[in-house]
């Protein structure tokens, strides 16, 4: 391979400090690194002489055409949600603007990143992201969908990470917590409730750490037109680990905690239908969806182990581990 010069944006969060991290260790890419705030990069040296950092808004994206211009491939986990109007500006149409502004003859590859919530099982986009799906999911749907006929397709790898942890509840890791990991800490507050209460509900999860394996060994080597069945000109990777359930979480952090387990009632669909009738809960079109939906699982998945390596966190007790929550039931592993 020729020498890598790689933009990633949204560089200051935990998944992109992740990723700029790896590739700093794993390769000799300079690294672009398209930001809004640089006191963030609290993982990655700013003045490494392979950084070049480029502050500024995504929706401003045209002050850096220069730049882009010389990128040979770019890792895009820039995001936005809460409000539908900065959604749509940085999701759909930055993310555009972006794409053109690179140099076509130059460019190898574009990782970009999605959320595995608009694809069903078999990594098809799912109908109801379009219908009843918040700001985030719409944009993320609707924006997939365009660039399945955008010139560059074939050089996309679209990632739809699941529910990501990363950093630590207590400060102590050189990188921003994810916002799961940050709620860690409040969730098992609420194990006393939990443990009376069985899920049947499965989901996945990745750790930042295992993203950054996935993107940082396609962005070192050879891009390759798509060989996955029953996709496009797109490649689609679902980054996590084999799904879990809920009930075993719940169980798994009642041992972690040392709680004791007590009789659980099961909770059927028909019992959440009837709380959300009686309870005073706001809920959105896509809750409803997503509590009918119920499990959560995709097939096949990516976790670094589909690359050659080892994952830094394949059970949810290493995530516990890595996280630093606190345990009274079992030791910790060291993080």
């Amino acid at each position: 391979m020729n020498h890598q010069r790689i933009l990633i944006t949204g560089a200051s969060g935990c998944v992109g400090q992740y990723i700029t991290h790896w590739l700093l260790k794993n390769s000799n890419a300079e690294l672009v690194l398209y930001l809004r705030n640089p006191k963030k990069l609290t993982a990655i040296d700013r003045n490494n002489p392979r950084v070049q950092l480029l502050v500024g808004d995504l929706r401003e994206v045209e002050i850096f055409a220069d730049e882009l211009s010389k990128v040979t491939r770019v890792i895009h986990t820039a995001t936005a949600w809460g409000d539908p109007k900065r959604a749509f500006e940085v999701n759909i149409k930055a993310t555009k603007n972006l794409l053109r502004l690179l140099n076509s003859n130059l460019i190898e590859q574009i990782i970009y990143f999605s959320t595995a919530s608009i694809l069903d099982r078999e990594l098809q986009p799912l109908p109801e992201a379009f219908r009843y799906g918040t700001e985030y999911i719409q944009t993320k749907a609707t924006c997939l969908q365009e660039l399945e006929t955008h010139p560059l397709a074939e050089k996309i790898i679209a990632v739809f990470p699941t529910l990501v942890f990363g950093g630590r509840v207590d400060g102590k890791s050189l990188f921003p917590s994810s916002y799961l990991t940050a709620g860690l800490t409040e969730a098992t507050q609420w194990l006393w409730l939990a443990r009376w209460i069985k899920a049947y509900s499965r989901f996945h999860f990745i750790h930042a750490a295992d993203i950054a394996y996935v993107c940082g060994t396609l962005a070192t080597t050879s891009h390759k037109q798509n060989q996955e069945p029953r996709q496009g000109k797109i490649r689609r990777l679902v980054l996590a680990q084999p799904s879990i359930s809920i009930d075993s979480v719940v169980q798994k952090l009642l041992y972690w905690r040392g709680m004791q387990k007590t009789p659980r009632f099961p909770l059927y669909g028909w019992l959440v239908a009837l709380l959300l009738k009686v309870l005073p809960i706001e809920v959105s079109d896509w809750d409803r969806f997503s509590i009918k939906q119920r499990h959560f699982e995709h097939d096949p998945i990516s976790p670094p182990e589909r690359f050659g390596g080892l994952s830094h966190a394949k059970t949810i007790e290493e995530i516990f581990a890595l996280s630093g929550l606190p345990s009274r039931g079992v030791r910790q592993k060291a993080s």
